[in-house]
């Protein structure tokens, strides 16, 4: 009889816990397309709440700030679109010629949204918890990379550690890029400067075994 209501209690947690993270992602994504549509400055708690279908403590239960919210929104349909990006293109390619081809392929719409990148951009650095997030993020989109790209290594050996670095290595270069494209004033092509910082990586992908090709 004890163990069965052992079982119950485990199983009752279990829908909490996954009702909780569902209305966590309901509120993100609700967030990131309020943000998408009319600007994050025009965002409010309400409107995302409202968007989510809960109330406004609700909200607060999950996060501390709107501007939290929308990055986590943005953030998981970034990693999306980014890995995306990287299955898209041509699969020949070597693991830092795909990063910078899958770069290359998402900056064709920057011109559209460059609003919008500068606007996330200043987001993600408008304060110390934010900042704090934003790497973190980076160490999910690693992952995303690491993964998109472990096929690409011919020679790859248990726990090798070169798709993560691969991974990180493109997730600094991408973060460099935005902080020199926000000190000159967003002025700059922010593409273009992705690709400067990612091609002082040249060489690093696999330093002692080229891609074979067929």
């Amino acid at each position: 009889m004890r163990l069965s209501i052992i079982f119950v209690l485990v199983a009752v947690q279990g829908r909490r816990e996954q009702n909780r993270r569902a209305t966590r992602q309901r509120l993100a994504d609700a967030a990131a397309r309020l943000a998408a549509s009319g600007g994050i400055a025009a965002t409010t708690v309400d409107a995302i709440a409202r968007e989510a279908g809960v109330g406004r403590a609700t909200f607060f239960r999950h996060f501390e700030s709107k501007e939290l919210a929308i990055a986590t929104g943005l953030s998981g349909a970034g990693a999306w679109v980014l890995a995306g990006a990287l299955n898209e293109v041509d699969p020949q390619l070597g693991p830092l010629d795909a990063v910078r081809a899958a770069y290359a392929l998402l900056g064709r719409r920057f011109g559209e949204e460059r609003a919008m990148f500068r606007e996330q951009a200043e987001l993600s650095r408008s304060s110390p918890a934010l900042f704090a997030w934003t790497l973190h993020l980076y160490t999910e989109w690693e992952a995303v990379i690491a993964d998109a790209l472990r096929d690409r290594f011919d020679d790859l050996t248990p726990h090798d550690p070169r798709p993560r670095m691969m991974g990180a290595l493109a997730m600094a270069a991408a973060r460099l890029a935005c902080d020199t494209w926000l000190a000159t004033g967003a002025t700059d092509d922010l593409p273009d400067l992705i690709q400067a910082h990612l091609a002082g990586l040249a060489g690093l992908d696999s330093p002692t075994t080229p891609r074979r090709h067929p």
